[in-house]
């Protein structure tokens, strides 16, 4: 098929973006597509609302696999495309639109023309949460494929189309979300002394929380709070009974995340006696880092650079960005990559417009090394 198909499957899924575990049409979508090819060499199962899908090879040896995510993100899109999203209040804002469209091109491609190994394609739902990587590996459809070595890459708005970008180790943080409820005593604003106001409290923690990176973590390590909502009150004249912070948290090791939140912990504590209130944290969906194993990647990036003369290979510093792919790598040697696809507008931006020649660079880039890959033996 040509690369238009694959930018025509893109935009179709652009416009039916869905929350994590909810990707029903999604789902629906990539079976039907799934179904028009040709059935010798391929295996298909659901599991929730992901999908995996084994493409047979000639003569296996193992099984390389291909993750791509599905779900969308509850933005409300600015962009200028005549296929916007038909789903109000939802937007394919993280490039898992580009993402799936690639997973189905190289799938496509090695359905008529299979390698040695085994393929497992691996269409994730619910990476922007709650989280389907963890849930997925642990189910007996997973278990039943499970590969030898995993891959996935994501968009990257800030790099040109044709630039890759990657390095050996962590490349992605390892993230947590944080809630913090707090109950007081509300009332008529006349009469201060008479409540417990929780718009005053929350604010105190929040100007708390910033110290908890600058005073309590090695300022060589990289730690991040993040507090992105704040939600307090009814009515101007209302002293608010609750009040609730909605943020996250990032660091570079497990052993910083901990830190944070035993800081944390401690400050609300300490608000709970000085605004004579209660509280509850709630850490919701947290993910590990994606760390990059080494070997692997390393040999990937000098295969791009001696093999691929039309991309620009970027060795990039880790980010503070999160990703629950991390927990296929924290069990199946793989790697992750950024692909660049020159945007003005970052990552779950409304207004992020991809650019889609990036989709062509990654289903060929992709293809070609998994032919190189099935062709190196298997290291005791």
């Amino acid at each position: 098929m040509s690369t238009s198909a694959f930018v025509q499957i893109r935009r179709d899924l652009h416009q039916i973006p869905e929350p994590g575990f909810q990707e029903v049409k999604t789902q629906r979508y990539i079976l039907d597509y799934l179904n028009s090819l040709p059935q010798e060499r391929m295996q298909i199962k659901t599991w929730r609302t992901g999908v995996l899908v084994r493409v047979s090879g000639t003569n296996p040896q193992r099984t390389i696999a291909w993750r791509t995510d599905m779900d969308g993100l509850p933005i409300y899109e600015e962009t200028s495309y005549p296929f916007r999203s038909l789903h109000e209040g939802y937007m394919h804002a993280c490039g898992h639109d580009m993402h799936m469209a690639i997973a189905l091109g190289l799938l496509t491609h090695f359905v008529h023309h299979p390698i040695s190994d085994d393929l497992l394609f691996v269409f994730q739902p619910a990476e922007e949460g709650p989280g389907g990587a963890e849930p997925m590996m642990q189910s007996e459809e997973f278990a039943a494929w499970r590969p030898d070595c995993i891959f996935a890459l994501h968009i990257a708005p800030e790099y040109p189309v044709g630039h890759i970008a990657t390095k050996p180790g962590i490349l992605f943080a390892n993230t947590s979300e944080l809630f913090v409820d707090l109950l007081g005593k509300g009332g008529h604003a006349a009469f201060p002394h008479k409540t417990n106001d929780m718009v005053v409290a929350a604010s105190h923690l929040v100007t708390q929380l910033q110290s908890v990176v600058a005073r309590n973590i090695d300022p060589l390590d990289s730690a991040v709070i993040t507090i992105g909502k704040i939600v307090g009150g009814t009515k101007q004249n209302i002293i608010a009974e609750k009040g609730r912070l909605e943020g996250t948290i990032r660091t570079f090791s497990m052993e910083s995340m901990i830190r944070v939140k035993g800081r944390i912990e401690a400050l609300v504590k300490g608000i709970e006696a000085g605004f004579e209130c209660s509280a509850e944290i709630d850490y919701g969906c947290g993910y590990c880092q994606v760390y990059n194993e080494e070997s692997l990647t390393e040999a990937f990036m000098e295969w791009v650079q001696d093999a691929c003369p039309d991309i620009t290979l970027i060795h990039c510093s880790e980010a503070m960005t999160g990703e629950d792919f991390g927990y296929f790598l924290s069990e199946i040697p793989g790697f992750l990559f950024w692909l660049g696809v020159n945007t003005p507008f970052g990552l779950h931006h409304a207004k992020i417009e991809p650019n889609e020649e990036a989709i062509d660079v990654a289903i060929r880039t992709v293809s070609r090394y998994f032919v190189y890959l099935s062709s190196q033996p298997i290291k005791a």
